[in-house]
């Protein structure tokens, strides 16, 4: 690892054979790794480092399946994911581990379950924290509500014998597998109902089920959605291809079905647990306490809750950020707020900022044209990458000017800081509208 850049991943393994490859591959990746051969180097390397998850190969013996909640319990409060390469004892605390994942494991395949994982951690903290705030405004937010349905599987291909026999292995774990032998079909079936997990079978078309996993990445609602890839032997489709292509996992007939299909269910276990928590979090605008015109949260509520924020960063030793959206100055703009355009597209405006931020940010209103976010986990760069992509999209949005007149687009202006303790995070939060302001000026 370069000097002075920030290790995201901690590996622990005995030897290389497997961490070497798979760290080079995340570093290449942008997801840093630092890798321990043992459990006090482990602990060492979280004590010094903001780690965001830890994978842990299996090979290394019993101590090594035991690891899981000692890194967790070493973390706390910060939620640490733990990732296993290879099959825990189940009498080894391999209930600790979040995911299991069958060695050798791609570095892009890797990465996929790792912002997955990583992003489900920083949610729920977030919604630790979003209890304390609402409770402080006497209002109640609901826990997320446990489904206890049978997990729902799509499985999208020709009814091949190994693929029926896969389908079954699936049933007779519990799941409620529906099959659809087309595309048209299967993108019927995910528009019409809700699945946990989709397994697509590459048998003699994979190109057609790589297509199918790619349109799952294209569309808003089931991006998050995960898809494992069930090939047959000597399959011209690499790993790296499905990965790149929006696979979750890739499996194949050598594997037994048994095997296969727990690692399915593990997918959909995880996603059902993020969709419950991103539900419950969003929950949060009906709270009768937000913005009555865009949903967001008002000035008041946004500083109360950034300063917990910026002390649970703090103490987790994470990053947080805020940015700054002011709408800008130009003629269109002015014209439209003449008219009283501005004002009617302002709730508009409000809604699709709520829309366009992950489920973990904290979107607010903080006066009749300027807008603010909190972005925990993140790093000032990425923050600004946020704003710039939110003021982006609405930039390509026209709203109404009236009868006869253009319909105008409106831009913004935009500032960005880094939250450094709970006692800055008014002064972030004025540096990031001094940066906005600035903007306008110039």
């Amino acid at each position: 690892m370069a000097a002075g850049v920030q290790a995201r991943v901690l590996i622990v393994a005995r030897d290389d054979v497997l961490a070497g490859p798979l760290a080079e591959g995340l570093d290449r990746l942008g997801w840093r790794t630092v890798t321990a051969r043992g459990p006090y180097a482990a602990m060492a390397a979280l004590a010094d480092l903001g780690i965001e998850a830890a994978i842990v190969d299996l090979s290394g013996g019993e101590e090594m399946a035991a690891l899981a909640r000692r890194l967790k319990e070493a973390c706390a409060p910060r939620r640490l994911p733990v990732v296993a390469i290879g099959q825990p004892d189940a009498s080894a605390g391999a209930q600790d581990f979040d995911l299991t994942m069958a060695p050798p494991l791609h570095p892009s395949q890797a990465v996929m379950r790792l912002e997955s994982l990583v992003r489900l951690a920083v949610s729920e903290e977030e919604f630790e924290l979003r209890l304390e705030t609402f409770a402080d405004r006497g209002r109640r937010l609901d826990l997320p509500e446990a489904d206890t349905s049978p997990l729902r599987v799509l499985a999208i291909g020709e009814p091949a014998p190994q693929f029926l026999a896969f389908s079954n292995a699936l049933a007779r774990n519990g799941a409620e597998v529906v099959g659809a032998f087309t595309a048209y079909t299967a993108f019927d079936y995910l528009h019409e109902r809700t699945f946990d997990a989709v397994v697509l079978w590459a048998g003699e078309n994979p190109q057609e089920a790589l297509s199918i996993a790619s349109g799952l990445r294209r569309n808003t609602r089931l991006y998050h959605t995960p898809a494992l890839l069930y090939m047959a032997q000597g399959s011209y489709v690499t790993t790296a291809e499905a990965y790149n292509r929006g696979v979750s996992d890739v499996a194949s007939l050598d594997v037994p079905e048994t095997e296969t299909a727990g690692r399915v269910l593990e997918l959909a276990r995880n996603f059902r647990r993020q969709s419950a928590v991103r539900q419950a979090l969003e929950k949060a605008r009906s709270s009768g306490l937000m913005d009555a015109a865009t949903g967001l949260f008002t000035r008041d509520l946004f500083a109360l809750h950034l300063a917990r924020l910026a002390q649970a960063s703090r103490v987790r030793n994470r990053p947080l950020s805020v940015c700054v959206l002011k709408v800008s100055e130009r003629p269109a703009v002015t014209a439209a707020r003449a008219g009283g355009w501005l004002d009617r597209a302002i709730p508009q405006i409000g809604s699709m900022i709520g829309r366009l931020v992950r489920v973990e940010d904290t979107a607010a209103r903080l006066g009749p044209e300027v807008f603010a976010l909190a972005l925990p986990a993140t790093p000032v760069g990425a923050a600004r990458a946020a704003g710039e992509r939110i003021a982006a999209v609405i930039g390509c949005t026209a709203f109404d000017a009236g009868e006869g007149k253009t319909p105008f687009v409106v831009e913004f202006d935009i500032g960005v800081a880094e939250v450094p303790s709970a006692e800055a995070a008014g002064r972030a939060l004025e540096a990031a509208a001094s940066e906005a302001q600035r903007k306008k000026a110039s």
